[in-house]
């Protein structure tokens, strides 16, 4: 291990407070290509049972880690062949391990275009900048004559002045120890302050919140700075740094002209107004390093914010997708609709499509006898177990028709109302129209909407996660990086789920640790070609599938009726002769000890730990022929929203409602009671006890009980609160 990983690896353990022994581990492992997922489930004894959540901290601050130290080598590279690289220097910047403050090092020494002080050093009034300094109350118009140039562009005084104030100010504004001060005093004590730009009040009337708003920096919560940040960007908000909200607005001066002076060695208040010095600062923070901190403080923020708007995102995300799915079992799909018709498609258990119809139970058509009948002739030729509804246009009317029309027949079929986000997107996608050449984009939205109730995971990994809707100015962050993050959180909820091998699409497959689109798709080819896979082994033979992938994705691929019992667990194949060598042990056949806790209770662990297996290992491999395919997902439930309210309209203040959370946020949650408009239950609502993290109190997908506390019919807002003893204002 050279200097520089070794120093990347201890910043790690540093940072996230996991040992260096498992930093150590987990570096070698993901340099030698294994994939989080692989290294979480089965590499426990290497790591000493780092989780998932916690591999990926170390994944993306390795990354992170990594390409600061790149841009390092870069930066130093460059000032030692400026002959520039001290010592001091060098320790400073090889322990450096934020951007920003590398940055910072090197910005004297950027090349950049030639600066008013330098072309004043040229001229020759260097000397003269320096005496200035040093005798800052002198008269600096006896001091001039003997530097006047005129063919380098300084022939009279005031430009050699001026001059030698551009110098005497370079070596403030490019001070890396300087900029850290400020900034981190900036941070402590500095305010944003925000106004709508004249003129504009009425195209930013949404942003309403923050025409005449202020908050210190230390204190505005990442939704307020994205929210003003959008302002900004869209023309309608003015956006400032106030670095003396305190002082008073009489005082000129900022307390950052003391802070500097002060770094310089010498007090601020000492100085005479006519002192070379406080001019050379004033100047040098007013119109410098005043807009260069506003600048960089934004930034650095809107980093943050952006951070924390990933995070609430992956964790929604993550909720969502583990939803509980309904099962394997045949399914109507309906998309509703007014004008154009409810579509509806019938999926079989396994989510092929059955068939599909279009009906017009609603104005402006109103065929419900019509629509009745349809509904009950696929019910009854295809013996449908579900009914979901996507919750969209006239989904509460749907609902009621569906409801009516089972309870006429006397039906008892489960009917759930499902979120249809992102639906649209998948049905005009690439993917939906090689699976349905032939069929309509809005019937495709029923099928997905089918699908989605029998497993959540399965269909939305079709959909890029960004389309799916339960994140917060989404569209404002870096989308590259918000694809990684989303991209990760996918693919752990598949690995932990697991994916059937011969019922699976491309798209779930693509997920899968070890495998991508182009193997996904050689995968699906072979199954069609040599129909369904009876061994997780003849993966081999898949084109493109070398053995690195077979190790990264066997053990989370699942074969029902397969021949050997474990192809249809989570043992990975590099255990099976572990598992032979229980068995036999035991007199019993392999098959013998799945699902037979009595047995498998009977076992010690530490009889079979070896070098390839630990006793973490090992009590794994006998918990999971225990419980073989367990689903980490929760138990379905359904919501049953109130009847005979089905808008915003319909609605009173006091009614107490069921809903299900659709979106979490750091300011609350957005909780679909069935009415077309998502209600927000404030965070100072969650809970009769203070609540400082939404995320710990609800999640996305949750059933969950509310008060109506406010209607805003005009702006379309409702108030609610989980605090259901407490009595409506």
């Amino acid at each position: 291990m050279n200097t520089n990983t070794a120093l990347i690896n201890q910043q790690l353990a540093n940072e996230t407070g996991i040992s260096n022994a498992q930093v150590n581990a987990f570096i070698e492992l993901y340099d030698d290509g294994n994939t989080v997922p692989f290294i979480a489930r089965y590499r426990k004894e290497a790591t000493q049972g780092l989780d998932d959540i916690q591999l990926r901290l170390l994944e993306t601050r390795l990354i992170y880690l990594r390409e600061v130290e790149a841009r390092r080598q870069t930066i130093l590279k460059a000032i030692s062949s400026m002959g520039k690289l001290s010592a001091d220097l060098q320790r400073k910047i090889e322990q450096c391990f934020h951007k920003s403050v590398l940055e910072d090092l090197y910005l004297p020494f950027k090349s950049k275009r030639i600066s008013k002080g330098q072309l004043a050093i040229e001229a020759g009034i260097q000397p003269l900048a320096d005496k200035l300094w040093q005798q800052g109350d002198c008269d600096p118009q006896r001091l001039v004559s003997d530097f006047l140039n005129p063919s380098k562009g300084f022939a009279d005084a005031e430009s050699v002045l001026e001059g030698a104030l551009f110098i005497a100010m370079e070596s403030i504004i490019t001070d890396p120890a300087l900029l850290e001060k400020l900034r981190r005093h900036l941070l402590a004590n500095a305010a944003f302050e925000c106004s709508v730009v004249k003129g504009k009040e009425q195209q930013a009337v949404k942003f309403k919140d923050y025409f005449d708003y202020q908050e210190s920096l230390n204190k505005i919560a990442p939704h307020r700075l994205l929210a003003v940040l959008r302002g900004k960007t869209e023309g309608l908000l003015k956006l400032s740094l106030n670095a003396d909200p305190k002082q008073d607005k009489k005082i000129k001066t900022s307390y950052c002209e003391s802070l500097i002076a002060h770094h310089l060695g010498f007090s601020w208040l000492k100085l005479s107004d006519d002192n070379w010095r406080k001019k050379v600062i004033q100047k040098a923070w007013k119109s410098k390093l005043s807009g260069q901190m506003e600048t960089q403080l934004i930034t650095l923020l809107k980093e943050s914010a952006h951070k924390n708007a990933m995070d609430n995102f992956a964790s929604n995300l993550k909720d969502l997708l583990m939803a509980a799915p309904a099962g394997a079992k045949v399914t109507l799909g309906l998309d509703p609709g007014l004008r154009t018709g409810c579509k509806l498609a019938v999926v079989d258990a396994t989510g092929k499509l059955l068939a599909y119809q279009t009906i017009y139970p609603h104005q402006p058509s109103n065929k419900i006898k019509q629509a009745a009948q349809i509904v009950m002739q696929l019910i009854k030729e295809h013996q449908v177990e579900l009914i979901a509804i996507g919750n969209g246009t006239a989904s509460r009317e749907s609902d009621d028709f569906i409801r009516a029309t089972l309870a006429e027949n006397n039906l008892d079929i489960t009917t759930v109302m499902v979120s249809e986000a992102g639906a649209s997107v998948y049905s005009a996608s690439e993917l939906a129209s090689k699976e349905f050449p032939d069929i309509d984009v809005a019937i495709r939205g029923a099928i997905s909407i089918a699908r989605r109730l029998q497993d959540p995971l399965s269909e939305l990994v079709k959909i890029d996660a960004k389309a799916i809707g339960v994140g917060l100015y989404q569209h404002d962050i870096n989308q590259k990086s918000l694809s990684q993050r989303l991209d990760s959180v996918v693919e752990d909820c598949v690995n932990s789920v697991g994916v059937d091998l011969n019922s699976a699409s491309p798209s779930l497959l693509s997920y899968v640790a070890g495998l991508n689109q182009t193997i996904a798709t050689n995968i699906v080819q072979y199954r069609d070609q040599n129909g369904a896979y009876k061994s997780r082994s003849s993966l081999k033979k898949v084109p493109r599938l070398g053995g690195k992938a077979f190790q990264q994705c066997a053990g989370f691929l699942r074969i029902t009726n397969a021949l050997n019992p474990l192809d249809n667990s989570a043992v990975h194949p590099e255990a099976y002769d572990l598992v032979k060598q229980i068995a036999a042990d035991k007199q019993v056949q392999v098959k013998q000890l799945v699902n037979n806790s009595n047995l498998l209770n009977s076992i010690d662990a530490n009889n079979y730990a070896d070098k390839n297996f630990g006793v973490i290992s090992v009590k794994d491999i006998i918990s999971e022929l225990a419980k073989p395919k367990r689903d980490p997902r929760p138990e379905f439930k359904r919501v049953d929203f109130a009847k005979n309210i089905n808008n915003i309209a319909d609605l009173q203040e006091g009614m107490i409602l069921q809903g299900v959370i659709s979106n979490v946020t750091n300011f609350g949650a957005f909780v679909d009671i069935g009415v077309h408009q998502d209600g927000l239950v404030h965070i100072s609502q969650l809970a009769d006890k203070f609540v400082s993290d939404p995320f710990a109190i609800v999640k996305v997908g949750q059933l969950v009980k509310v008060r109506v506390v406010e209607i805003d019919l005009q702006r379309k807002r409702i108030a609610l609160s989980m605090r259901l003893e407490e009595k409506a204002a």
